[in-house]
């Protein structure tokens, strides 16, 4: 396996392929070659020629690093790489006050076992708040 940040040979549709069969939704190339340009840190993972992981965050250098868009190919997912993924963008983001994220409902004790803990406060207002509604995301009250 390779790792890199540089994001110059990613295969964008590839990577969108990625997100859709992890499931993590319909990202298309231009939504994450957006993205991940955005981005402070990002990381990905190659087997050969092709994207097997890959990860992002949104940091301010100082306050705040938001993880997100972490994906694992599901033929690779349980053998640690998704762990490896935050913990290369968790250690990027060292020195900022608040490490941050939010995890797909049920994989909550995934993230608690690399340090994070649930936000109490913790708000949003979401696109498509039908869905995040009925993904669990929110409450719907």
């Amino acid at each position: 396996m390779h790792w890199t940040d540089d994001d110059s040979r990613i295969d964008w549709q590839a990577l969108s392929h990625l997100y859709r069969i992890a499931p993590l939704g319909d990202k298309s190339a231009e939504w994450l070659k957006t993205a991940y340009a955005n981005s402070r840190y990002k990381c990905f993972v190659y087997d050969g020629d092709a994207v097997i992981g890959a990860g992002r965050a949104l940091a301010d250098g100082v306050d705040c690093s938001y993880l997100c868009d972490i994906v694992v190919h599901p033929g690779r997912q349980g053998l640690g790489l998704g762990r490896q993924i935050v913990e290369r963008l968790r250690d990027l983001s060292t020195g900022h006050r608040k490490i941050i994220l939010y995890a797909v409902p049920g994989k909550e004790d995934f993230y608690r076992k690399l340090g994070f803990r649930r936000m109490r406060t913790a708000m949003a207002i979401f696109g498509n708040e039908a869905a995040a509604i009925e993904g669990g995301i929110v409450d719907g009250d």
